[in-house]
């Protein structure tokens, strides 16, 4: 089976993309596998990234019988990014999924997330629990809604250089910053093997993309790379942003919602990721599963095999 995965691997072949009209936007939608229809599986991309980073587990989903379809979602490749920030609350990112969904005749899936898609589905698990069949995430575990809302609770925890807190506090430095250097901060946030060093000062995505030399070494080819280089082209960086800008509005949304997630799920992380493990994670989510990689936070493009054959092991011990 590994033997046959790495030749898959190594011959890539994506999907053409359809642009698809669903909750009052466009999303940019690569499909692969109709053959299997009855059966889908849906991939959510994190940030800053799209469906290209699903590349390696496309085929082999197809393969073992899925219907995979995989979103570039709004604010990415050639979806809509709306200029309203509101625009890209939680209800509207998991209302575009279930519309997806009505689009393609399915009343539920099974979801994958990476990163940010891993919020996206966990939140889609609250918000639209029936819609959801089963639920694998990558490196992004439950997070659990505390007394404060999130931004502010960062703010507090971390200081107003954080990222997260950045985002939020000082609207379109960053995304100006990231746009003015494409090129630079992708080829250098994709990277691997990183050597632990001290931070420095200012805020990581903003040093990211000014530093000329790459630490570690790079997770994906130049070709690869351009891929993600020219979707950036087109949106900017400041739609995927957004998301973050409705941390602290998507908790208010959440504050009557039950907080238990019942469905059979799996989480892998990557051991190498800067993001802590989640210690009560099972308090939330309790039918979980949990798979550990020797890799950092980029796990699906890491590690394509070994996550292909987490993904694949757990999918048919939990067959319908």
């Amino acid at each position: 089976m590994t033997t046959q995965m790495n030749k898959s691997i190594n011959s890539i072949e994506f999907p053409k993309s359809t642009m698809i009209s669903v909750n009052s936007i466009e999303l940019e939608v690569f499909e692969a596998g109709k053959e299997n229809k009855g059966k889908p599986i849906l991939l959510c991309h994190g940030f800053p990234e799209n469906a290209f980073s699903w590349r390696f587990q496309i085929p082999e989903l197809v393969k073992a019988g899925y219907h995979v379809i995989v979103p570039n979602q709004r604010g990415y490749g050639k979806s809509s990014c709306p200029t309203e920030i509101t625009a890209y609350g939680i209800e509207h990112l998991t209302g575009d999924l279930v519309a997806l969904l009505d689009h393609y005749g399915y009343e539920k899936a099974t979801f994958i997330g990476h990163d940010w898609g891993a919020n996206i589905v966990w939140s889609l698990a609250l918000l639209h629990p029936e819609k959801v069949n089963k639920i694998i995430n990558l490196a992004l575990p439950y997070m659990q809604r505390g007394e404060k809302p999130w931004i502010e609770f960062m703010e507090e925890i971390f200081g107003p250089d954080n990222y997260f807190v950045h985002f939020n506090r000082q609207i379109g430095i960053a995304d100006a910053i990231l746009d003015e250097n494409k090129s630079q901060f992708l080829g250098n946030l994709f990277r691997k093997n990183v050597p632990l060093v001290m931070p420095e000062p200012g805020m990581i995505m903003i040093n990211l993309a000014k530093a000329e030399k790459s630490l570690g070494d790079p997770i994906m080819n130049e070709s690869e790379l351009a891929v993600y280089i020219s979707a950036f082209e087109k949106s900017g960086f400041t739609g995927g942003i957004n998301w973050y800008r409705n941390l602290d509005q998507n908790w208010h949304l959440l504050a009557d919602v039950n907080p238990i997630i019942k469905h059979s799920a799996l989480m892998i992380y990557g051991d190498q990721d800067m993001i802590p493990k989640s210690e009560n994670l099972t308090d939330f989510v309790p039918n979980v599963d949990v798979v550990s990689l020797d890799c950092g936070h980029c796990i699906q493009q890491e590690k394509p095999e070994e996550t292909n054959q987490a993904i694949l092991k757990w999918l048919e011990q939990h067959n319908e």
